[in-house]
């Protein structure tokens, strides 16, 4: 199969992640909790970048280095902070690799179609995991609304890229 058809496959198969009520998927909800499984890594030092969407369980197809990238991340939970008014998704990097790898993570929080909810997206440098390790950080952006954040019922991993 070759690198557009896995690419296609993987957008596909976007996961997304409901901010209520998602509890037992691959995703995150409030509360809830996440499994999901992580592609390995090798090789020389290099980049990898993946502009598909997961939230963090397999995806089907593909062993290029780029759709391993997105497979080492998976979100444990999406949320709106009302004491720091951000919205924050909590995620895992793991890093099954032989080599140590610096990690870049983009989110994406939507709401339902023709809502209220202005797309935002949140970016995430520099997440550091040696070889074989994992590292939870939160990867967050100021909320522009007016509201509680309820608009905001979705959050997925929109970018990641490893060096």
């Amino acid at each position: 199969m070759n690198k557009r058809h896995v690419r296609a496959i993987a957008v596909a198969a976007v996961a997304v992640v409901a901010l209520t009520g998602a509890r037992g998927s691959n995703g995150a909800s409030c509360g809830g909790s996440s499994s999901g499984s992580s592609g390995s890594s090798s090789g020389g030092n290099h980049s990898d970048n993946d502009g598909g969407s997961t939230s963090g369980g397999s995806l089907p197809g593909g062993s290029g280095s780029a759709d391993k990238a997105i497979r080492d991340v998976t979100i444990d939970e999406c949320k709106y902070d009302q004491a720091t008014k951000n919205l924050v998704a909590r995620i895992t990097v793991k890093n099954d690799g032989s080599m140590d790898y610096d990690y870049s993570v983009s989110m994406k929080f939507k709401g339902v179609a023709g809502g209220d909810a202005i797309p935002r997206t949140a970016f995430e440098a520099g997440i550091a995991v040696a070889a074989g390790a994992s590292k939870s950080v939160e990867v967050k952006t100021p909320y522009i609304g007016t509201g509680d954040g309820s608009e905001y019922t979705e959050c997925e991993v929109s970018r990641v890229s490893r060096f």
